[in-house]
């Protein structure tokens, strides 16, 4: 009997925990399948950490396929679920696709960035929901600092050292104290002309920072931003936004060169698609995390609205917090609907408290409710990242005592660009790659998933031009290989030339044929200097010389193709006709080039056309003298002088 077959939709804190506690419970005896954009799991609250210097990115990514045994890891993007015949469909990062069968769905496909319809903010901002928004945050803030101190003038100096940050949430406020310290050490090291300082601004529609946390923690963060010089602005946001500046709420015009939006999150979209009922973007399910009338169905993380035993009538909220223990329950009850663990349970979890790391030694923090603030609380906030990352916990402790008594590289490496990050991303975790189109948010005409429109996706889309192939099919067709970044041609410093490219060889099956060989940048004549003779071309085996950069060969018995100017057409001779050989056909040559010498000798298709004059140099070698038994080969061309495309001087065929 087949073992049966759970895939898991995410890896997030509650799709990796779930794939963690099945791979545990299950010892071989399920087939347990994760899919995901990404390899690895992202410790997303130690992600202001990485955007201010402090952490490298690979200290917050943990590795899938290392961490999780017994666990199928495929890369891909799930854009369409069939509930009905149980298939998942993705597309993976190469462009192609698949299909999933299973016996038990997990969604935990998390969450993205919410945005609001404030215009401009789509175009001028960016989220910070994936490791590409930090990168590109770290280096857009390097470069903003570095420009405004090399620059002399005062209000474009302002301009660039203004960085305002929409929403005082979790994530606002943490990457505004982070910034606004790593911001300062710059400029500490090297002061600007205009003898300014950076300018971090927090803006936020409540009445205060951080309010869906306790008071206290509100109040010692709010101090903390304050004494460090960050604006707090509550009961402001933005606007418009445009690419000088933002406009206020309360009609304040604020000149800057970034806008970080911190707002929120909502539900991935592929949950839309499925059908079923709905709570504010959010898959309604029961205590034990399955969805109503689908037993085969679970739901966990921020994608699943999961009823709040302690408070009745609410749902858990969208925090990292409960993501993960939300896995555990959930993984324990696919086992126990299989048979394989014990009995099922009801998810029930209390707030512990929450910590919130303001930079340096200062944190906010109320473990088990107790409010802490000041070096106990940066202790504890950090102990209790620790405690809660999988894995790399000796390497961010390494990190941060490196970061106590050495001081931090602020450099910009210009990895991730700023169209590689959109604020409208259904997959903020992978960056944008040149030459993919934007594709398609979910519920709009046009998706290709089973059970109705997909989730936008980018994986079927053309491959980075900077750094590979185009997509086939785009207008034009397949775009020439040889172009910058793409593959060399070959016998150029490097390669095969482009086809249907200057130079190059043309498309086979179009008029003109293929070209022939000893075309510049392409494979020289042998028995000429240098060469093999182009074949099937009139008068025997005879080398296409000095042809013009593109120009096909002519085939015995078909039309001959257009020819440049001043070039005249050969003759078509029968297929039958005997070819001479190579040596006669070296003396013939030779004849022809010393007959090339007498004054007003023309060109065949050209009569009255004096021959240009011939270019200063050795003649052509006659080579040995031909068989008495050979015949002599016919004239086609009339003598004459040409010119070489390798740079020397010689006579020869035209």
């Amino acid at each position: 009997m087949s073992r049966p077959r759970i895939v898991i939709v995410g890896a997030g804190f509650a799709g990796y925990r779930t794939a963690r506690t099945l791979s545990r419970l299950t010892r071989h005896q399920a087939d347990i399948t994760l899919l995901n954009p990404t390899d690895y799991f992202l410790y997303l609250p130690l992600l202001p950490q990485v955007a201010a210097g402090i952490l490298e990115p690979r200290r917050v990514s943990v590795s899938l396929s290392g961490t999780l045994p017994r666990v199928r890891l495929v890369l891909g993007e799930a854009d369409g679920i069939d509930l009905d015949a149980r298939t998942v469909h993705y597309a993976d990062p190469e462009g192609g696709g698949g299909t999933l069968s299973y016996d038990r769905l997990v969604l935990a496909a998390g969450s993205v960035n919410k945005l609001l319809p404030i215009p401009g903010v789509a175009e001028h901002a960016h989220g910070f929901r994936g490791l590409p928004e930090a990168l590109y945050l770290r280096d857009h803030v390097t470069r903003q600092v570095e420009l405004a101190a090399a620059g002399g003038d005062r209000a474009e100096c302002a301009a660039r050292c203004t960085f305002v940050v929409v929403g005082a949430g979790y994530t606002g406020t943490e990457v505004a104290a982070h910034g606004q310290m790593y911001t300062d050490a710059q400029v500490r090291k090297h002061p600007m002309r205009t003898g300014m300082r950076p300018r971090w601004m927090l803006l936020d529609v409540a009445e205060r920072v951080l309010p869906e946390m306790d008071e206290r923690l509100s109040r010692t963060a709010d101090r903390v931003l304050r004494q460090r010089g960050v604006d707090v602005r509550m009961g402001t946001s933005v606007k418009e936004a445009t690419h000088d500046g933002v406009l206020l709420t309360d009609g304040t015009t604020v000149d800057t060169r970034t806008l970080v939006w911190c707002v929120g999150v909502r539900p991935d979209p592929l949950v839309e698609s499925l059908g079923l009922p709905m709570e504010r973007g959010r898959l309604l399910v029961d205590p034990h995390l399955q969805v109503p009338g689908r037993p085969e169905l679970f739901a966990c993380g921020d994608v699943a609205a999961v009823p709040d035993l302690y408070q009745p009538g609410q749902y858990t909220p969208m925090t990292a917090q409960h993501a993960w223990r939300h896995g555990k329950v959930c993984a324990q009850n696919v086992a126990a609907s299989l048979g394989i663990g014990g009995e099922r349970r009801a998810y029930r979890h209390r707030d512990m408290g929450f910590v919130v790391d303001l930079g340096g030694a200062k944190a906010a923090a109320n473990p088990l409710g107790v409010p802490m603030s000041g070096p106990a609380a940066g202790a504890v906030t950090r102990g209790y990242h620790l405690a809660a990352m999988p894995g790399n916990r000796v390497r961010v402790a390494a990190d941060w005592l490196l970061d106590a008594v050495l001081p931090r590289q602020a450099v910009q490496l210009g990895l991730v660009r700023s169209w590689s990050v959109p604020l409208e991303s259904a997959s903020p975790e992978v960056a944008r790659v040149p030459g993919r189109p934007d594709g398609e948010p979910l519920g709009t005409p046009g998706g290709g998933g089973p059970t109705g429109p997909s989730r936008r996706s980018e994986a079927g889309a053309a491959k980075d031009r900077s750094g590979g192939e185009s997509a086939k099919g785009q207008p034009g067709g397949e775009p020439a290989k040889a172009e910058p970044g793409g593959e060399p041609a070959k016998n150029q410093p490097g390669g095969e030339p482009a086809k249907n490219q200057p130079g190059g060889e043309p498309a086979k099956n179009q008029p003109g044929g293929e070209p022939a060989k000893n075309q510049p940048d392409g494979e020289p004549a042998k028995n000429q200097p240098d060469g093999e003779p182009a074949k099937n071309q009139p008068g025997g085996e005879r080398a296409a010389k000095a042809r013009p950069r593109g120009e096909p060969a002519k085939a015995a018995g078909t039309r001959p193709a257009a020819q440049a100017p001043g070039k005249p057409r050969k003759a078509s001779r029968p297929s039958t006709a005997p070819k001479p050989s190579a040596v006669a056909e070296q003396a013939e040559r030779a004849r022809r080039a010393q007959s090339s010498r007498a004054p007003g000798a023309t060109r065949s298709g050209s009569p009255g056309t004096p021959a240009p004059s011939r270019s200063a140099g050795p003649p052509a070698d006659p080579g040995p003298e031909p068989p008495a038994n050979q015949p002599p080969p016919g004239p086609d061309i009339a003598p004459g002088p040409v010119k070489r495309t390798d740079g020397r001087a010689a006579e020869g065929d035209s």
